[in-house]
């Protein structure tokens, strides 16, 4: 079984454990009916629904007991049997070992040592640092030389990998990075070079190391965007993928909201979401509101949040198609109420929180007053569920910061918007954004149409 159809037959699996603690909890938990884990598991490998299912459980959103029974059933399918053991004896309050895990764990260690004899020769040859620094560019040189030199073939070449998604299911994850990265630099079979970068990803997320992690997602999206000869609703589902994998790395990078911004809103990923992944918006969304300097974007923004908001809604995006579409503000006050709760209680917003709040009633805020030229302090602290005193300082902080055209009517207690335009090189910085990934995006295309 592919790698692809492994997470395909996860998807399902996970889908029915969680969406079984969403239908017990959903009465106890108000916000629960917008967590999204059990969507997003469906597009995930098992490993990275754990930060997930403890993040929920930190929450309280659902009951303990089914967040532990969520995580057996994932882990129950991997070879971390003593963790499997621990969290089932915590489940079932029990001392005892199930037989099932007991000859897992048999399995599990015989498995291993065969790997482990298979994979000596080359194992042996990458701890030398001198023995890597004498292979090439050329894999077919590099299998020629490692085969005349060290007596290394293909045979050792496919138990590295193995012996790499051996580890990674151990939950070895910094050993099976080392060994996957190896194994691309080696390997000429172009499906598992493919592999084993996904897997590179989610071991490089898993051990929180967002910088190489950010480089292999550019490196897969690089194979995927070539890969034009594959079934279209193949590479549909890998682009969904590759979005949901990327969440990991996006939030957690110095520059991961203008990557998201930039992958997201391309044309063939962009309609990914919006055939398969429609969930995915919130996350467009609160990465466009709060990054203020691609506001080049908004209006694409609109129009998708518009177009799939009978398909898929939340407060979040609902707040951007009541402010943005319908202008419709008190919609978007009691949307924007609703926003901060929502993204407490999700994994990859929550650290977020705060500036999608700030950035969205300085949104609110400019609307309405552009729209009404001046609006007293005491109704505009109601649409910003701010009090008056607390309204007024932070429109000072605004104006102060230069962020905000306006000036305060002490007199008649009202702010007054002032009319703002943008230079010529001002419009000119903001049309030419994201150019350079559309021209990539073009001649990807133009290069598979040639292949063709």
């Amino acid at each position: 079984m592919s790698v692809l159809q492994a997470l395909f037959t996860l998807a399902v699996a996970v889908t029915h454990i969680t969406a079984a603690a969403q239908a017990a909890a959903a009465a106890a938990a108000g916000m629960a009916q917008y967590d999204l884990t059990s969507v997003l598991a469906q597009h995930l490998d098992r490993h990275l629904v754990f930060p997930l299912l403890e993040f929920l459980g930190s929450k309280g959103t659902y009951a303990e007991k089914d967040i532990e029974a969520a995580k057996l059933a994932l882990i129950e399918k991997t070879n971390m049997v003593d963790y499997a053991v621990d969290i089932y004896q915590q489940l079932n309050q029990t001392d005892e070992v199930p037989e099932s895990l007991r000859q897992r764990r048999v399995e599990v260690v015989a498995r291993l040592k065969s790997l482990e004899a298979a994979v000596k020769p080359i194992t042996e040859f990458l701890s030398e640092e001198g023995n890597v620094k004498l292979l090439k560019q050329d894999k077919a040189q590099n299998m020629a030389f490692l085969q005349k030199e060290f007596g290394i073939g293909p045979d050792q070449i496919d138990a590295l990998y193995h012996f790499a998604k051996w580890n990674f299911e151990c939950g070895n994850y910094s050993a099976a990075a080392e060994y996957l990265y190896h194994y691309r630099t080696l390997s000429t079979n172009p499906e598992r070079t493919i592999s084993s970068l996904w897997g590179k990803v989610a071991a490089d997320v898993l051990l929180q190391e967002f910088g190489p992690a950010m480089d292999d997602v550019l490196k897969l999206k690089e194979l995927l965007d070539v890969d034009t000869f594959a079934p279209v609703a193949k590479q549909l589902q890998q682009k969904a993928w590759l979005m949901h994998w990327s969440l990991f790395v996006f939030f957690n990078h110095e520059n991961g909201l203008n990557a998201l911004i930039d992958l997201f809103m391309q044309d063939r990923y962009l309609t990914a979401i919006q055939l398969t992944s429609q969930h995915l918006l919130r996350y467009l969304a609160v990465a466009v509101v709060v990054n203020k300097r691609r506001r080049n974007v908004l209006n694409d923004l609109k129009r998708v949040v518009a177009q799939e908001a009978y398909e898929y809604s939340d407060p979040v995006t609902e707040f951007v198609r009541c402010l943005f579409v319908e202008y419709d503000f008190e919609g978007a006050q009691e949307q924007l109420a609703k926003c901060e709760e929502v993204l407490d209680g999700d994994f990859f917003l929550v650290a977020a929180k705060d500036a999608f709040m700030e950035a969205a009633r300085q949104f609110l805020f400019e609307n309405y007053c552009r729209l009404h030229q001046a609006i007293s302090i005491k109704s505009l602290s109601e649409k910003l569920n701010l009090g008056e005193e607390a309204t007024e300082k932070w429109i000072v902080n605004l104006i102060r910061n230069a962020r905000l055209n306006a000036k305060i009517d002490s007199k008649a207690g009202t702010v007054v918007m002032q009319t703002q335009t943008q230079s010529a090189y001002e419009q000119l910085l903001e049309r030419s954004r994201g150019l350079g990934l559309r021209t990539i995006d073009l001649s990807n295309a133009v290069f598979g149409a040639m292949r063709a």
